[in-house]
């Protein structure tokens, strides 16, 4: 059985037996995929830093048609979460756009949109300022919402809906070129995030951190 080897963003981590985790991650040519990473947790691990969440790699792992979980083998970084740990703000953004992006994917489902929209996010996160996060995290939650399937006409203020419209138009680096701080949009995030609950019938565990930064 040959590996696969897909460019990814790890999602999420779960412990799995003494050693091992059951990793979620977002593949560029084949949706979310879940997997078993053996001595994981080891210190020895083949697989470094490289799962920590939104983790950018190289994975490399074996899919059988009639198992749910593939089997990862190893993962080569392509670029490190570490490396936009600016600040708390930042973090709960990364977080923020990992647990979405984690509920919102369906399984197994390429979506190439969506993969740049997570690539271009934390890349203008890496401007590393309270603004680039704010930014960052409103465009993400437009185009997730939008990149779904369910996006209803707004029921926010007339702010808001011009900047949606702008967001809709335009690349997330050419925002940066407004003010931007976390009552920037802030009722349009508030709309999308009930929206994106009642879709998968849980609360977001971040979006009320966000809130209250």
């Amino acid at each position: 059985m040959p590996a696969r080897v897909s460019e990814s963003y790890v999602l999420r981590t779960f412990p799995y037996s003494e050693a091992d985790l059951i990793v979620s991650f977002f593949t560029r040519d084949q949706g979310k995929l879940r997997g078993v990473a053996k001595r994981a947790r080891r210190p020895k691990s083949p697989f470094g830093a490289g799962l920590e969440r939104l983790s950018r790699v190289q994975m490399r792992y074996y899919q059988k048609e009639t198992f749910e979980l593939v089997r990862l083998d190893s993962c080569d970084m392509l670029r490190s979460p570490f490396e936009l740990h600016s600040s708390f703000e930042t973090s709960v953004g990364l977080d923020y756009i990992a647990e979405v992006s984690e509920q919102l994917l369906p399984a197994a489902e390429p979506n190439e949109k969506f993969f740049r929209l997570v690539t271009a996010v934390t890349e203008h996160m890496g401007a590393k300022t309270d603004r680039a996060v704010w930014c960052a995290v409103t465009y993400f939650t437009v185009w997730a919402v939008r990149l779904s399937g369910f996006l209803p006409e707004p029921r926010v203020s007339a702010e808001s809906r011009a900047l949606m419209d702008e967001i809709m138009t335009r690349p997330v680096a050419q925002l940066g070129e407004r003010e931007w701080g976390k009552s920037t949009g802030a009722d349009l995030r508030r709309f999308l995030v009930r929206l994106m609950e009642d879709h998968i019938e849980r609360r977001l565990l971040t979006a009320p951190v966000l809130e209250a930064l």
